[in-house]
């Protein structure tokens, strides 16, 4: 019985390697990318090791003194811990809520849309702030709300409040920050779910047209349900990412006044990395960091799995 398995499992490897062969173009126009993602993405993984040392730019990672945890519980027990934790989560949890459903809702309104004037005009000027860079989106949210000069207090002078203050008062960063971002990036993430609506079969809805189904009752049953698995595989990948932000919007936008709500994970590994030179330090809160969103990834998608029976794997 053995002999014929070997020689079944032979020839299925036979077969694949003929594919590859064949299609080895395919290979080799792959082959950069997966270059750039080894080379830059999976080599310095090594770097990790400084999170367990006290890290020497003289000895290098190799030579440091090897510390264990020793990082790992100096950052639980410190009084910033929470603060951080509390910070990163609130203004995350903020995105996700106000944020995720809004390319969704987009989508499907532009979707609905007659093509036209008006729809490839909406659709540029909500794509547009994507390609506008983050330090130039982060210095016009600035400007914009400037208590002196910025247009949003004028134009709330007009209805008799004002001026405020958002950028020193702590209670608005996270309204400021969340929604500079869904101004730059909702646009653009329709994208995904216009080409998902883009498969939809005509039929369904000339049939729910026919039993008398009104738009918004086939937006609901036939374009949402068909957009799903995209959604909820998006939002697996939102949801895993939950402790992670990209810091150099939120270093704009900080200042020392709302330092107290603005101060997350990201600029705290920056000051104490790179700032401080604290390097093994700022390692231990970096993987730390990745591990929770790592555990929050796995988790997610297993309960999606369960329920939806859709998932990343």
């Amino acid at each position: 019985m053995e002999q014929p398995l070997n020689n079944v499992s032979l020839g299925k490897k036979n077969n694949r390697l003929k594919q590859m062969l064949h299609s080895w173009q395919l290979y080799v126009f792959a082959l950069p990318a997966f270059l750039a993602i080894f080379i830059f993405s999976y080599i310095p993984m090594y770097g990790v090791l400084m999170a367990f040392q006290n890290y020497s730019s003289t000895l290098g990672i190799w030579g440091s003194q090897w510390v264990g945890l020793t990082h790992f519980r100096t950052f639980i027990n410190s009084h910033q811990f929470w603060d951080l934790i509390r910070n990163t989560l609130s203004i995350n949890i903020y995105s996700l809520i106000v944020g995720f459903p809004l390319p969704i809702i987009l989508a499907l309104a532009f979707n609905e849309a007659k093509d036209g004037f008006f729809k490839k005009f909406t659709q540029t000027v909500t794509y547009a702030p994507h390609f506008i860079s983050v330090v130039v989106m982060g210095g016009m949210t600035i400007a914009f709300l400037s208590p002196s000069t910025g247009i949003i207090n004028h134009l709330l002078s007009l209805i008799g409040i004002g001026p405020i203050a958002f950028l020193s008062e702590p209670s608005w960063f996270s309204t400021v920050f969340v929604w500079s971002g869904i101004w730059q990036s909702t646009g653009w993430g329709t994208i995904i779910y216009l080409a998902a609506l883009s498969s939809v079969d005509p039929s369904l809805h000339e049939a729910a047209i026919v039993d008398g189904a009104s738009r918004l009752q086939r937006v609901w049953h036939i374009n949402l349900p068909a957009i799903m698995p995209t959604v909820i595989i998006l939002l697996i990948m939102n949801v895993g990412s939950l402790m992670a932000m990209g810091f150099e919007r939120i270093l704009i936008l900080q200042n020392p006044l709302n330092l107290p709500a603005s101060r997350v994970i990201a600029t705290f590994v920056y000051e104490v990395g790179l700032i401080g030179g604290r390097f093994s330090f700022a390692a231990a809160v970096g993987l730390f960091n990745a591990a929770i969103n790592a555990i929050l990834l796995i988790v997610v998608n297993k309960a999606s799995k369960k329920v939806s029976e859709v998932g990343l794997w």
